[in-house]
């Protein structure tokens, strides 16, 4: 999801029909003002968050969202979907309608039969950082399988694996074994169904995937399956901000 950036003047062009080449006029004469201090600058680079006003009137007020949600098992990671529940069905379902938004999209998908952890927000440069290679946010999963974990295994996920389909070797993940069968993969990555098709290679498939957390961002345990809860925006920034 990309941010939506967009020069002030062709804002203000679009929002009131103005033709551009009048817009420096409004400018000049001070009746702009972006977070409530005056804008003279028709080539300011502004996004969807700033408070965007024209003689008093606000053209543009928009706040940031971010949201944590323990997501159940047969729900989707998709804002609609035809077929079964989607994770923004579970937050339109709250009275005080603080959840819900046209604009929110989610942040690291979960598959159908996984559960837990999951952001959704509007802000299209903090799902970035989250979600870039680059930036090696580590995902940590709490995994199930039907098999004792081998000491095999644990070593193929430090060592990579690699899927000829694709001609991809994935990066090293730590796997830690918690039980005979239960195990908590951490990984800096996100491949198609890649914690499964892992275990899978040493035939031992998976009962259960659970998120725990991603980056700084830890499941809150008092979260049932289904409940959602507010994130403060500016400590979500400030994590992003500390980490990168």
């Amino acid at each position: 999801m990309q941010s939506k950036k967009s020069r002030l003047d062709r804002f203000l062009s679009v929002k009131t029909g103005t033709p551009k080449g009048d817009i420096r006029l409004l400018l000049a004469q001070k009746r702009v003002q972006v977070d409530g201090r005056v804008a003279t600058d028709a080539q300011q680079i502004i996004d969807q968050f700033r408070h965007i006003t024209l003689d008093g009137d606000i053209l543009q007020s928009n706040t940031r969202r971010y949201i944590m949600l323990n997501k159940p098992v047969g729900v989707v990671s998709a804002t609609k979907d035809d077929q079964h529940t989607t994770v923004l069905d579970l937050l339109s379902e709250y009275k005080n309608g603080e959840f819900y938004a046209p604009d929110l999209h989610i942040v690291g998908r979960l598959d159908l039969n996984s559960s837990g952890l999951l952001l959704l927000t509007n802000d299209g440069e903090w799902s970035r950082y989250l979600m870039s290679p680059e930036n090696k946010v580590a995902k940590v999963y709490e995994v199930t399988v039907e098999k004792p974990i081998s000491d095999e295994c644990i070593h193929a996920f430090s060592d990579g694996m690699y899927f000829p389909f694709e001609d991809i070797t994935t990066k090293p993940a730590t796997l830690e074994r918690m039980s005979d069968c239960v195990g908590r993969v951490t990984l800096e990555e996100g491949r198609y169904h890649q914690i499964k098709r892992m275990f899978g290679r040493f035939r031992n498939p998976v009962l259960k995937l659970h998120r725990i957390s991603v980056g700084a961002f830890y499941l809150d345990n008092e979260l049932a399956a289904g409940q959602a809860k507010n994130l403060v925006a500016v400590e979500c920034i400030k994590i992003i901000k500390e980490e990168f």
